[in-house]
């Protein structure tokens, strides 16, 4: 069983370093088998083409990681700030970001907005949990939330070249007198 898991890891890594590297267009079974020294008929058993591995590798780093019923508030802010980046600086990467907001590949982008609302779901569910515990302000707008952490990442990215490395950090003492009950 170690074996499979090690050979989808690494169809997901070269998945994921290809699509944040090259956008998209440049995931293709050929290219994740060159980088990932796996076959290609053995990824073609564990994924129909290239959107199913899109697809699978895309919802292994946006899926959020579970956090305690009760954690502390600012843990909760520090836990959405941190997922929320992570389908872009762990997950597609500025390139995918870049073919997303252009719409340069259309299948890459459905695939990636379907399991962006799933993953905000997820988020959403933690933002109520807290504003419903007293944790977090009852009239914080869950999207306009997610939306002021990810457009933060886009923007420090397009600022300076690179995200530094106090950025959560930075962002968290901004928003946590924001969102505090």
């Amino acid at each position: 069983m170690a074996q499979r898991s090690d050979v989808d890891d690494a169809i997901t890594d070269a998945t994921l370093a290809l699509l944040r590297t090259g956008g998209p267009r440049s995931v293709t079974v050929e290219a994740v088998a060159a980088r990932s020294g796996i076959a290609k008929t053995t990824i073609y058993r564990r994924h129909r083409d290239r959107r199913d591995m899109l697809s699978a590798a895309l919802s292994r780093v946006t899926s959020p990681e579970p956090l305690g019923a009760h954690a502390p508030a600012p843990d909760r802010l520090r836990w959405l700030v941190g997922e929320a980046v992570k389908a872009i600086d762990v997950g597609i990467g500025f390139g995918g970001l870049a073919a997303t907001l252009t719409d340069d590949d259309p299948e890459f982008t459905k695939i990636f907005r379907r399991i962006l609302a799933k993953q905000r779901s997820e988020l959403e569910s933690v933002i109520d949990a807290a504003k419903a515990d007293g944790s977090f302000r009852a009239d914080i707008n869950d999207a306009a939330l997610i939306d002021a952490v990810v457009g933060t990442i886009i923007a420090e990215r397009a600022r300076t070249g690179r995200v530094a490395k106090d950025w959560e950090a930075r962002l968290f003492d901004l928003f946590w007198p924001t969102v505090r009950a």
